[in-house]
């Protein structure tokens, strides 16, 4: 990756650090590379976390406060909302106004947000403070990435990202054995008040540590009409994603939305063409590296964050282990992540990307076909095995992906560029579930009134061939109270047997997504236009 001018605006007497600026390394810790480093992995590491620590909460928060299951699925998906259709249009502020301030911009506001919500009495309160949370947490991620790729030189960058994906999948994975214990031994407010002293932290390092680089050729005016249209076009497109399960895919208000969010994006790129300073230059889609980058960034996340949707129910429903067990059982994904990220990173620098990514991609869908064998009867060691080789697989995908959208854009894009790679995960993670999602609802649908009558189960209504069916797509026997226990235990094995076909099924369409990802990946390479910011504006 080529370099590019920036100024050092965070204020007279701060020295920039490397070759990125093209000025003298820096003394002491203000723009030190590594400490740049630690501060921004703080940050993101508290939004990482709490994309999964939070649904351990979610049961207790219902019970405290009252909620309906509705209302908490909302706790979820106004967070998840706000960080989706926001994440573009936050990197464009960082690359406008400077991604230090935006970094702590949004680690002060997601700390606060958090706090509020510990400090909720309603669960309105706790929807409104999550979409706050939303909010600041896509400040917070794009800037993230912008301070490390106007901080780093290019032999440096992919071990740097490295890091950063090794904090991320760490943060993540160990979402849920974090929020088990202080669920379990203190309260669910716990899981939100932990972020206000994270936040401190990385406020206190920002300030001391973090250097403010902008590229001279920033953009000087904001797409108003530009963000209109996408974060329209967004919001369609992932309220269809998340209402699909509920709706059913044939269903005309899903396609409605689906429709709407495909004029939104084709007006939004009409318009990019017309303004002076686009949100989105689309002359980076020219690029065909950074174009695979992001299509890959998507199928990775369709394949993980879908297939991992049911280990979860697997764990906990089918074995009947805590949600700790749970988080404990996936360790070994965790723990080749830490590992391989970095190790990912150092072989992405002397090899480029292409071949980490193809094969990364590889080994995720030997994982998830592995997957597709597990059952009832198997054991921790070869749950295990298929947890660890997609970790492994995973941690360079992480790593290149991400090098590869950042590493091909102009520096005063790169904000824009740390936009789309967590917009095209989110995206992806959440297309993955409900695709998958519906393959295991179409699979349990087909199986269970077979097994059932197989058993010689008594017939169902249908209303309740329905809730059953419901039941069964995240792992629950529908036993009712009451039920003579040979019985209960015969509900159990054919809910346990169906929802297992059902996993079988979505983890080997996740398998075939990898596949496809392969050959996505063999289109990428290094970084390597990162001066070719003139005339991105236009296609």
């Amino acid at each position: 990756m080529t370099s590019q001018t920036t100024i050092d605006t965070t204020g007279p007497g701060d020295e920039a650090p490397t070759a990125p600026s093209g000025k003298a390394p820096a003394k002491g810790l203000r723009g030190h590379p590594w400490f740049t480093l630690i501060t921004v992995a703080v940050g993101v590491m508290m939004v990482a976390l709490d994309g999964t620590i939070v649904a351990i909460a979610n049961p207790a928060i219902a019970s405290d406060l009252g909620a309906t299951f509705a209302e908490v699925q909302w706790i979820t998906n106004a967070y998840f909302l706000a960080l989706a259709v926001s994440l573009i249009t936050a990197g464009k502020l960082g690359d406008r106004f400077g991604h230090r301030q935006t970094f702590l911009i949004g680690v002060v506001g997601f700390a606060a947000a958090s706090g509020a919500i510990g400090m909720s009495d309603s669960i309105a309160l706790v929807i409104v403070f999550r979409v706050f949370q939303g909010l600041f947490g896509a400040l917070l991620m794009p800037a993230a990435l912008g301070l490390l790729r106007a901080t780093f030189s290019a032999d440096k960058l992919n071990m740097a990202i490295g890091i950063w994906g090794m904090v991320i999948g760490a943060s993540t994975a160990g979402g849920p054995i974090l929020g088990g214990v202080l669920v379990e031994h203190v309260n669910w407010q716990s899981v939100f008040f932990i972020n206000v002293p994270v936040g401190v932290l990385a406020v206190v390092l920002g300030v001391m540590i973090l250097l403010d680089h902008r590229a001279e050729n920033a953009p000087r005016s904001f797409d108003v009409p530009g963000i209109a249209l996408l974060s329209a076009a967004m919001f369609c497109l992932v309220w269809a994603l998340i209402k699909a399960p509920e709706w059913g895919w044939g269903n005309g208000t899903t396609w409605t939305f689906v429709l709407a969010s495909v004029v939104g994006f084709a007006l939004f790129a009409l318009w990019e063409t017309k303004v002076k300073e686009p949100l989105i230059p689309l002359g980076l889609f020219r690029s065909v590296p950074l174009s695979a980058g992001v299509v890959l960034m998507v199928l990775m996340a369709i394949a993980f964050l879908g297939g991992l949707f049911f280990v979860t129910f697997y764990l906990q429903n089918v074995h009947g282990m805590s949600p700790v067990d749970a988080g404990l059982h996936l360790l070994p994904l965790t723990g080749m992540m830490i590992v391989g990220s970095p190790l990912a990173g150092a072989l992405i620098t002397k090899a480029g990307p292409r071949v980490p990514l193809a094969g990364g991609m590889a080994l995720t869908a030997i994982a998830m076909y592995g997957m597709s064998t597990l059952d009832t009867e198997t054991g921790g060691a070869a749950m295990s095995l298929w947890f660890a080789l997609l970790g492994l697989g995973l941690a360079p995908v992480m790593v290149g992906a991400t090098e590869v959208i950042v590493g091909n854009a102009p520096m005063e894009l790169s904000g824009v560029a740390g936009g789309l790679q967590q917009a095209a995960m989110q995206i992806g993670g959440s297309l993955g579930t409900a695709v998958l999602g519906a393959v295991m609802a179409s699979k349990v649908e087909n199986d269970l009134p077979g097994n059932w009558a197989g058993a010689g189960l008594p017939p169902l209504t249908e209303e309740q061939a329905g809730q059953a069916s419901e039941a069964v797509q995240v792992g629950v026997a529908p036993v009712t109270q009451g039920t003579p226990e040979p019985v209960a235990a015969k509900i159990t094995e054919v809910a346990h047997d169906t929802f297992i076909s059902g996993m079988s099924l979505a983890s080997l369409v996740a398998a075939g997504v990898a596949v496809v990802a392969v050959l996505v990946a063999l289109l990428t390479k290094r970084g390597a236009n990162a001066e070719a910011g003139a005339g991105l504006g236009h296609i």
